[in-house]
């Protein structure tokens, strides 16, 4: 794709989020930002800095990748944002048996150095350090799942980093599953498919990140299959992520589920405190910010969820005092997140509030959702109390069905899947979500 074409669309995407982000912020963070690349369904955006780049990633990505997908045409689009000074690429030589060589791009920050290890991810460092150090031995395929922003991607490209610089003599390979679709549609396009099989089964370390996007996807499921077999076959390690564990992505086969469940799975939960304080202290510590600690136990304490809006608010609070020169006190921390941490409300967010919202919002009654109704004017609403109770809250599946009138937990996940795939489809139905998650969390 044309380096002019893409300015174009990065002139676009600027000009509409004048309507969302001030001038000041505009001119502060995306200062010489530009698109660099398109390769299928992902897109490069180049930033001035490492600072730059990660507020941009924990404040501004959801808006950025919205605002794209509306230019571009494209539902699935992801953003992989780079420094400019910074771009570590990694070869993975010999990849293919033709001699062809890919390049492996991988965050230089993700590392094992870099990852900080506590109760909530302890076992599953340990197995990722011990296929990485052993490829094929144990742990094969190693099944690593845990919600948003709580380490899995990182842990994933550790050992991408691992294997490269230690057993370079490896064949490594690491792709999200919507590129192993897009590759596989383009190779039935071109009539490739020889080529394709021979680029995914000539390595010796495959890993495959959001294997829950294969679900409905019968052709890639297929070829996912045969190419787990070959590898498998080969004893070659395959790792594999995923936000939930195999036996509950729904419309997977259940011959790929099995397979999945041959080796080790283990997931991450949410940072305890003492982890969140740690993972500010590293944070801090790489990007030389000075914080005193009792602002980072300030932190700690308001976000015990998502590891990415810890560390947003960390550089949120650096980014404030460094432009405007004024002594950090906790005070200022709490006037600075006062609305990303909505301090002025503590009140918890549980499933009766989420239902409580949401049946007022459509004119109904609480009860309306726990019903045994189907009409669409209440499982529409009761699939949008369902996707937000799995979105806002820490319970279980099996527990939020149990609180829409005993639903079991594949009632929950399809509701959940249907609104999450529908945001790509339905433009009022962004609105509506953002309307209910701001009347939920300032209740």
């Amino acid at each position: 794709m044309s380096v002019n074409y893409l300015d174009l669309v990065w002139q676009k995407v600027l000009a509409i989020l004048k309507n969302y982000i001030s001038a000041s912020a505009l001119e502060t963070w995306f200062h010489n930002a530009r698109l660099i690349d398109m390769q299928g369904n992902t897109i490069v955006l180049s930033v001035a800095n490492e600072f730059a780049r990660d507020y941009i990633q924990s404040r501004y990505y959801l808006l950025l990748q919205k605002v794209l997908q509306k230019i571009l045409g494209q539902s699935s689009l992801k953003i992989q944002i780079i420094c400019s000074s910074s771009l570590d690429e990694i070869q993975a030589n010999n990849l293919v048996d033709n001699g062809t060589n890919y390049s492996l791009y991988l965050n230089p920050k993700y590392t094992f150095d870099s990852f900080v290890v506590g109760n909530s991810n302890r076992f599953a460092h340990a197995a990722c350090l011990a296929v990485a150090e052993s490829p094929a031995s144990s742990y094969n395929p190693l099944f690593i799942y845990g919600g948003v922003g709580l380490g899995k991607t990182h842990l994933m490209q550790a050992i991408g980093h691992y294997v490269c610089n230690n057993l370079p003599n490896l064949r490594v390979l690491y792709i999200s599953s919507e590129k192993f679709t897009n590759d596989l549609i383009n190779a039935i396009r071109d009539e490739q498919t020889e080529e394709f099989r021979a680029k995914y089964r000539n390595i010796d370390v495959l890993l495959i990140d959001d294997i829950q996007f294969l679900a409905k996807k019968e052709a890639t499921q297929e070829e996912f299959f045969h190419t787990f077999n070959h590898l498998y076959g080969a004893n070659k390690q395959i790792i594999i992520s995923s936000d939930r564990p195999p036996k509950e992505i729904p419309t997977l086969e259940d011959r790929l589920r099995s397979r999945f469940e041959w080796g080790l799975i283990t997931d991450i939960q949410p940072p305890d405190f003492e982890t969140r304080v740690a993972i500010l202290r590293k944070k801090a510590s790489l990007d030389n910010i000075n914080i005193p600690d009792e602002i980072m136990f300030f932190i700690a304490q308001k976000i015990d969820a998502n590891i990415r809006e810890l560390e947003g608010a960390l550089l949120r609070i650096a980014a404030y005092t460094s432009f405007t020169k004024e002594e950090l006190t906790l005070e200022l921390a709490e006037e600075i997140l006062q609305q990303a941490l909505n301090l002025s409300n503590p009140k918890p967010i549980t499933i009766k509030l989420i239902q409580d919202t949401v049946a007022n919002y459509f004119n109904l009654r609480p009860e309306d959702l726990k019903a045994k109704k189907r009409s669409r004017s209440i499982s529409y609403p009761r699939q949008i109390a369902m996707y937000l109770c799995r979105e806002l809250t820490d319970n279980s599946l099996p527990k939020i069905g149990a609180e829409f009138g005993g639903r079991d937990h594949t009632t929950v996940l399809h509701a959940y899947d249907k609104i999450r795939n529908e945001l790509n489809t339905n433009p009022s139905l962004p609105q509506i979500l953002s309307e209910l998650r701001q009347q939920i969390t300032n209740q």
